[in-house]
């Protein structure tokens, strides 16, 4: 017997997380270089060698100077190896007092349990981002973020996801549109944009100003801790 309109079933909303400055309190990647830095002096003079090329570069694209970088960090760093390190830097990092926003883990897991499908959106590079959400108990939660490849050299960057990147891979991905969307950062205007509902977290009155300027609606503020 065909179900009636009631009751059919109604597809989940699709809510979307950024994931530093949203779940995590801190630039998670940033901190895994740098602490990659501190453990390897070595890494460190090879950077400072660079520091001229890197001072002239820097004001025409500083995104090729934060990509050497991480290369830089990642010199002769092959696949297994980056992924137990990331795993490493991963089990060590949640057991790490006010790291992550506690609030925004709670809406999440919310969400979750409302049926929700809930998608995680992120620059972070994704091995670091899936050691993060796992040791967290997120083991089944869908991931959309930076990959990197392995080169001649150690690992590379091979898609960073921040900004119209992102509807790139959620379209890659089958996402076509959104319900809500949290983020911290103006860089996510294209997915806030998108969303049925924009949600802005821990942001400046300043920064909502911009944002629903720029969106050309109002905005949902929330203060995370």
């Amino acid at each position: 017997m065909p179900a009636t309109a009631g009751e059919q079933d109604v597809a989940p909303r699709v809510v979307l997380f950024d994931f530093d400055g949203v779940l995590f309190q801190g630039d998670s990647f940033r901190m895994f270089i740098t602490e990659r830095y501190a453990r390897m002096p070595l890494r460190k003079l090879l950077a400072f060698a660079n520091l001229p090329w890197m001072l002239v570069v820097w004001p025409i694209s500083w995104r090729t100077v934060v990509r050497s970088l991480v290369h830089i960090g990642l010199l002769g760093v092959g696949e297994r190896r980056y992924a137990a390190e990331a795993q490493a830097f991963a089990a060590a990092l949640v057991r790490r007092p006010r790291q992550f926003y506690r609030d925004g883990l709670q809406v999440l897991r919310r969400h979750q349990a409302a049926g929700d499908r809930v998608i995680v959106v992120t620059g972070c590079e994704r091995t670091v981002a899936r050691g993060i959400l796992d040791q967290l108990g997120l083991e089944g939660l869908e991931l959309l973020a930076s990959e990197f490849k392995p080169g001649p050299f150690g690992m590379r960057v091979k898609f960073h996801n921040v900004g119209r990147r992102k509807l790139e891979r959620l379209a890659a991905h089958g996402v076509k549109e959104w319900q809500l969307a949290y983020s911290d950062s103006l860089a996510d205007i294209p997915m806030l944009k998108g969303a049925g509902e924009a949600v802005l977290v821990n942001g400046t009155p300043k920064v909502c100003k911009r944002l629903e300027k720029v969106l050309g609606r109002s905005v949902t503020r929330v203060e995370w801790f």
